[in-house]
């Protein structure tokens, strides 16, 4: 997967106007995981997590992994 993504994420995050905790609650993951996603320090979030992603910042897995 391409490291844009977590450039996506954040960027899409900060549209949305909600902080790393607010999503990462949402989505069911831990703040340390979704800062790690964006700042490419992890890389390939599984289909769950990607879903769980897109649906918490109401968008298409598409528009995140482009």
């Amino acid at each position: 997967m391409s490291p844009l993504i977590g450039r996506r994420l954040r960027t899409v995050r900060e549209r949305r106007q909600l902080s790393q905790r607010a999503l990462a609650e949402q989505a069911g993951v831990t703040q340390v995981y979704l800062h790690e996603l964006e700042t490419g320090k992890k890389a390939n979030p599984s289909l769950q997590i990607l879903e769980a992603l897109a649906k918490a910042l109401r968008v298409s897995i598409s528009e995140l992994i482009g």
